[in-house]
């Protein structure tokens, strides 16, 4: 299973590292450096919004369908035409329900335009994700790599053409992006749904209401939970352009999307963990076997890569912001200099949270696969509240900077509180060697940031030396240890895939 596991993985952080991260600091950057921070604002706090009411979109239909698949694969036939009869209920339900609250807080006749079309692509992005969760619970992990980077690869090659083309005399505007994203999701569904087919035996869509309220039963923990995760998670931009007068609110939330794209960027490799020990977690939890040795093995790499990144982003925070955002045309000099302080104090803050959510993607998964969901959605309930309650009080005084360190506070408390109930739950022990190695290793990355800054060169070249010199203390700590990762790799695995 460890064999899968690593090859699975190295497969999908190979294509996510070639695709998403030119997404997300080339064409997404691109867009909002042409369209400016305010329209980007705009669209980024809709989008935000658009994922708030998720939970009526999926149901947690798909971690559960996940989960049960890697336990029991025979029941893709059962499930798969019964759960899409569900989710294209469900997608009519949710439109509904977010146009509604759109007009309810007063979103005006051009938000809406923009809303509704975000709201049908993540009718498309869920479809997506449940054709995907029956693929990874299948363990075709190399083909789910795939399928993963295949809506962003087409959405580069759209708004390469729209931005970089010249094929038209004005400049790509937010609804042209919106709607190469809406082209890109829908092409990837109908793939995803393609190879499923295939695997499912797929005949017709059937309705059967017995079925639909068994799922719904068993489902509905994780849909809780998704709900509770996407508030404390999404919310926050939405909160920035609702809670400050229009200009400054689109403002902010535009200084706030600058400063969180590239911790979008990183959080990716989190995800792509979860991705894959979901299923794997799930199929060792059901035979019984140990999971300590994935666990540690995933925290290794993960924690250590976390750590590496964020000491580095926030080290040279305003270099990195500085070099992403150019000055825009009828922005005069102090104006971007006050706008690149703000972005950059922002983005350090922001990016420190990378550390909590890297453990939050191990940690949360475990649990996940585990269906310790009670637990789970209390730990969320809790990090939403707070997550609130902090910017309410912040965002008015501090705008941006409020939201990013209530951010901060959020994600530390609630992926401290779910690594002590793995703990206890699984009876995981801390080894204390491994302990002290990684406090010397933070002492370690404190020096080399303090002398990387004391040599006069170019910051950039900085940002390559510590990371090369982290990487390899890091080895030299035995915190990453090649020779059990290839070991791995020579194993046929603990669990036989039945």
């Amino acid at each position: 299973m460890q064999k899968k596991f690593l090859s699975g993985l190295l497969v999908l952080l190979f294509l996510n590292l070639l695709i998403k991260p030119f997404w997300i600091l080339g064409i997404d950057r691109a867009v909002q450096n042409i369209v400016g921070a305010a329209d980007y604002g705009v669209y980024y706090a809709i989008f935000n919004f658009s994922f708030l009411f998720n939970i009526f979109l999926d149901v947690g239909l798909t971690n559960f369908n996940n989960r049960n698949i890697a336990q029991n694969s025979h029941l893709l036939n059962k499930y798969f035409s019964g759960i899409l009869g569900i989710k294209l209920l469900l997608s009519a339900l949710y439109i509904i329900i977010t146009i509604s609250f759109g007009f309810i807080i007063g979103y005006d006749h051009s938000q809406m335009n923009l809303l509704f079309i975000l709201a049908f692509n993540q009718v498309l992005i869920s479809l997506v994700l449940y054709f995907r969760s029956n693929i990874s619970g299948l363990h075709f992990f190399k083909t789910d790599s795939v399928i993963s980077v295949l809506d962003r690869f087409l959405m580069i090659l759209f708004c390469s053409i729209l931005i970089w083309g010249h094929l038209f005399e004005k400049q790509i505007t937010i609804y042209w992006f919106v709607y190469c994203q809406t082209i890109a999701y829908s092409v990837t569904a109908i793939v995803a749904f393609i190879i499923v087919v295939r695997k499912a035996k797929f005949k017709h869509i059937y309705w059967n209401t017995r079925f639909f309220y068994v799922v719904l039963k068993q489902s509905m923990p994780f849909a809780l939970l998704v709900l509770l995760m996407t508030f404390y998670n999404r919310i926050d931009s939405v909160m920035i352009e609702r809670l400050l007068p229009t200009e400054v609110g689109n403002y902010q939330a535009g200084i706030y999307a600058s400063a969180y794209r590239l911790l979008d960027a990183t959080n990716m490799i989190a995800v792509l963990f979860a991705v894959i020990l979901l299923p794997v977690f799930a199929r060792l939890i059901k035979l019984h076997q140990p999971v300590n040795e994935i666990v540690q093995l995933s925290f290794s790499l993960l924690f250590t890569f976390s750590l590496i990144i964020a000491f580095a982003t926030i080290s040279f925070r305003y270099e990195i912001m500085n070099l992403l955002y150019p000055q825009h045309v009828n922005e005069s000099l102090l104006q971007f200099h006050t706008r690149m302080n703000e972005v950059a104090f922002v983005f350090g803050a922001l990016m420190s949270c990378f550390v909590a959510i890297s453990s939050t993607y191990i940690f949360g998964t475990l649990l996940t696969a585990n269906g310790s969901l009670k637990m789970l959605n209390i730990v969320a309930t809790g990090g939403m509240l707070l997550n609130i309650i902090i910017n309410l009080i912040l965002i008015p005084k501090y705008m941006a900077t409020g939201s990013a360190i209530a951010s901060v506070i959020t994600q530390f408390a609630t992926a401290i509180i779910q690594m002590l109930i793995a703990i206890k739950i699984f009876h995981l022990k801390l080894k204390w060697n491994a302990f002290i190695r990684f406090m010397c290793f933070i002492g370690i990355l404190v020096v080399l940031i303090f002398l990387v800054n004391v040599f006069d060169f170019r910051w950039d070249i900085k940002f390559i030396i510590f990371s090369i010199a982290s990487t390899l203390t890091a080895f030299l700590l035995k915190i990453i240890n090649m020779k059990n990762i290839i070991n791995l790799f020579a194993l046929k695995g603990i669990v036989q895939n039945k």
